[in-house]
């Protein structure tokens, strides 16, 4: 199999991956078989907000009265009958002013239905950094500053939604003090590798106990530690009592769909049950030898990676990453390849989703004046794939279920 005709069959498992999680397919099937009666006011937030509503407008048709939609810059895809909505593009993935007016449009927005409605909150990745309710002793520049060590921190993404949880107003279920007696019907597509409610959003609407927020790193800065101290009580569990938590997709629906389209592709597949989590270097060397090492066919892991960043990283995120890494790996190897992305289109702070990558990839990279290892140790494995010619882009896909990789090695 040539180079073009390898990549366009590695892209095509993971376009239909994408497919059977996206926000508007899944929103619209569970909503055919569990109907919302009389009048719903919509609230979406996170990087599949914009796909989501529209599943939701497609089957609830004119009893969704108006909404309101908090997404990533660049993550609106077009809506349909887009005036009943609210929309703001906020600050992701370190949040930013946008981020907190967005908190103070959703409880405006909340506040203006009626003091019975049913709301539909409709949750996705990303609304962590999107959408924040500030208590009095924090601002805006600590929020950030926060956020910014946590992602270059190299802590496990559950630690890190953790610490973003005890310094919220609205976060770990303290949203829910502001619903009143309004009901609420939350679903939610998962890009947490447990799939627990309260992780999802950071836990908006899902009621927590205070060991839930206990702080065990041993290695946070004072200033972190104070911002903690301070944080607002947590809601009294009858907040809870007209609300119902529902999870429609995962990573694992997402790694199922890869592994039954290989296999209509009649290619042999393995699937790797345990959700993947860890240094991207290291996963990334591990899996290149896998394919290496393994049969021929398709090799599919689920999970999401974390990348411990230097004082001046480049170019990149932890998808690309991970990708370089096994690049080096693969080095030399005409039969191999590996592709890691983000199933929302985004890796880190670029618009990227991930890379595609093979044998060649560092030999490419090389004739544009470029070393990878060099690259991998800077943080800059996004420079490095974008000369090689290994970067995947996909614009938004409407859901978020953390990232795929998809090895291929070739039968000879």
């Amino acid at each position: 199999m040539d180079y073009n005709t390898a990549r366009g069959l590695i892209l095509s498992i993971y376009s239909e991956a994408l497919k059977a999680v996206s926000g508007e397919h899944c929103v619209a099937g569970y909503l055919k078989k569990n109907p919302v009666e009389g009048a719903c006011y919509v609230i979406a937030i996170g990087k599949a907000a914009a796909a989501m509503v529209n599943g939701a407008a497609s089957e609830l048709g004119t009893c969704l009265e108006k909404g309101i939609i908090i997404t990533k810059r660049g993550h609106v895809t077009p809506l349909h009958d887009h005036e009943r909505y609210q929309v703001i593009e906020s600050g992701h993935p370190i949040p930013d002013q946008l981020s907190v007016l967005a908190g103070d449009e959703l409880l405006s927005f909340i506040s203006s239905t009626p003091a019975e409605a049913q709301l539909l909150f409709l949750l996705s990745g990303g609304a962590s950094s999107l959408v924040e309710v500030l208590p009095g002793s924090m601002d805006v520049k600590q929020l950030q500053q926060l956020n910014e060590w946590l992602l270059g921190s190299g802590l496990a993404i559950d630690s890190i939604n953790r610490l973003r949880k005890s310094v919220s107003a609205i976060k770990a279920g303290r949203l829910a003090t502001f619903l009143g007696q309004r009901s609420a019907r939350v679903l939610m597509i998962s890009d947490v590798p447990d799939n627990r409610a309260a992780v999802i959003g950071s836990g908006l609407l899902v009621p927590h106990h205070q060991e839930e927020l206990a702080i065990s790193e041993p290695r946070l800065p004072e200033w972190i530690l104070q911002l903690v101290s301070s944080a607002p009580p947590l809601a009294h569990e009858s907040a809870f009592s007209n609300i119902e938590n529902v999870i429609l997709a995962t990573n694992r629906d997402a790694s199922l769909a890869a592994s039954d389209a290989a296999a209509s592709l009649g290619l042999a597949t393995q699937l790797h049950r345990e959700v993947f989590q860890g240094d991207a270097e290291q996963l990334g060397s591990a899996f290149a030898r896998d394919v290496i090492d393994g049969p021929a066919g398709i090799t599919i892991w689920g999970g999401e990676s974390t990348v411990r960043l230097p004082e001046h990283p480049g170019r990149g995120g932890r998808n690309q990453h991970l990708a370089l890494a096994a690049a080096l790996e693969l080095s030399g190897r005409g039969d191999c390849y590996l592709l890691t992305a983000g199933t929302d289109g985004s890796d880190g702070p670029t618009e990227d989703a991930g890379a595609l990558v093979d044998g060649a990839t560092i030999d490419r990279g090389a004739l544009e004046g470029l070393d990878g290892l060099r690259a991998l140790h800077g943080a800059d494995a996004g420079t490095f794939l974008e000369a090689s010619g290994d970067l995947v882009q996909t614009g938004p896909t409407g859901t978020n279920v953390m990232d795929l990789v998809i090895g291929y090695k070739e039968r000879r």
